[in-house]
């Protein structure tokens, strides 16, 4: 099994779609692969080292999570306690925002990385750190807060604040004094890209076969919600320690993992922090990914088997991590691929255009019926079919579930319900 982990981790490199990785599969006790590949620095030619530094972006939410969760274990807040009790300066619109409503994406807060404003901040160290929280304030709300999800950078950015607020310390004394330290995790930190750091990866853009150097991260952005620097080693042993009991007391770990629910009961696929997936041949995992410019990563745990898989890479824009930790927990873990059955009922009430906010614009999604099947195409993409899961619900690859709503005991569907990890946008039929 080593020699096919080790080929799966490996071609991608070989093949030239990524400058660099560290990977590692790890069930129990028992190091399935853990393995350096291709350059830490391209341009100098050096190998990249087992305990290489890489930034890795949104993965950082679940340490901002588990500051939160750690805070109300320790009485000092609570998932009830409404924004404006931490900053008394945020216009909620009207809305209600409970902390929760931050930690599982459905504030209804504009995303700060998805406003044009955002690419003079990030590019610019000039600008101070609360630039960026004039900034989310000034936008009103994309949804009422609780009834949608999209994935949501401010709303991290904004728990940052609260962490600083509620310990009385720094983020980044916070997650190294608090999260790292006890754990072990010496080679992690806060991102900061003027000092140097020994066996730091630089990051880099592949485009056609091109490698191009990223250039540096400016860190006062990303915040606590992208900018935590860590190896490979670290987050299996983060990952080991979390789902061991070591971080959370039972209750926030349950709360953290498990699915949050809109304010009409609908579960979503996002926890506290973390993403909660299922494959498409059913193997259950927990974790997510990030990127940041010249880098890409992915943590996964799954829970049956007590498996870690971390892959950090160097680069962006060819292979992706969460396809290559995907690959290596399926030749460990059997699947088993679900019967598919032919949606038999009546199509026409599903038929047509619906419409409404999803993570940087609204998102239109035509549904048509093909000799294959129920098929959607998004904001005009070809129409893809989708599998029949029951009733008026269907799938679309490993994590994608599609499910149409009435308004009222008859007549055709009134919405389409399009839910992933981190999102789970309404659209009205138009």
């Amino acid at each position: 099994m080593a020699q096919t982990l080790d080929s799966i981790a490996g071609s991608g490199i070989a093949a030239g779609r990524a400058a660099g990785m560290v990977a590692a599969v790890v069930r129990g006790n028992d190091t399935l692969l853990f393995k350096e590949y291709g350059r830490a620095d391209v341009e100098w030619d050096v190998p990249m080292p087992a305990d290489a530094i890489f930034e890795v972006g949104s993965v950082t939410k679940q340490f901002t999570a588990a500051a939160i969760l750690q805070l109300r274990d320790q009485g000092k807040l609570s998932l009830e306690d409404d924004i404006t009790k931490w900053l008394p300066d945020f216009d909620t619109r009207g809305n209600r925002v409970p902390l929760r409503r931050l930690l599982d994406h459905t504030s209804g807060i504009v995303g700060l990385t998805e406003m044009p404003e955002f690419g003079i901040l990030v590019s610019n160290p000039r600008f101070p750190r609360d630039s960026a929280y004039a900034l989310i304030r000034r936008y009103p709300f994309q949804f009422p807060t609780g009834t949608a999800q999209i994935y949501n950078n401010s709303a991290f950015w904004l728990l940052g604040l609260v962490v600083e607020k509620a310990s009385g310390m720094t983020y980044e004394d916070y997650v190294e004094k608090q999260l790292f330290q006890p754990l072990g995790m010496s080679r992690s930190m806060y991102c900061n890209s003027s000092e140097n750091v020994p066996r730091r990866a630089h990051g880099y853009f592949i485009q056609n076969g091109v490698v191009r150097r990223a250039p540096s991260n400016v860190h006062t952005w990303p915040f606590a919600a992208g900018s935590i620097c860590s190896t490979t080693g670290d987050l299996v042993a983060w990952l080991q320690a979390l789902h061991g009991g070591k971080v959370l007391s039972p209750t926030s770990y349950a709360e953290m993992i498990g699915p949050s629910r809109l304010d009409d009961g609908t579960p979503t696929s996002y926890g506290l922090g973390l993403m909660l997936n299922t494959d498409a041949e059913g193997r259950r995992y927990i974790g997510h990914g990030g990127t940041v410019d010249g880098f890409g990563a992915e943590t996964a745990w799954y829970p049956d088997a007590q498996l870690a898989v971390v892959v950090l890479m160097n680069s962006l824009g060819g292979l992706n991590p969460g396809s290559v930790g995907a690959r290596l927990a399926a030749e460990v873990l059997p699947g088993t691929a679900p019967a598919l059955a032919q949606f038999t009922g009546d199509a026409a009430p599903l038929l047509g255009r619906y419409q409404g906010p999803s993570r940087g614009r609204d998102m239109l999604v035509e549904v048509t019926q093909t000799p294959e099947g129920i098929a959607f195409s998004v904001n005009g993409s070809p129409a893809r079919p989708a599998v029949w899961v029951e009733g008026w619900t269907f799938r679309q690859g490993s994590g994608t579930i599609l499910s149409f709503r009435r308004s009222g005991e008859s007549g055709p569907a009134a919405e389409l319900r399009y839910s992933s990890p981190g999102a789970h946008y309404v659209l009205k039929r138009q």
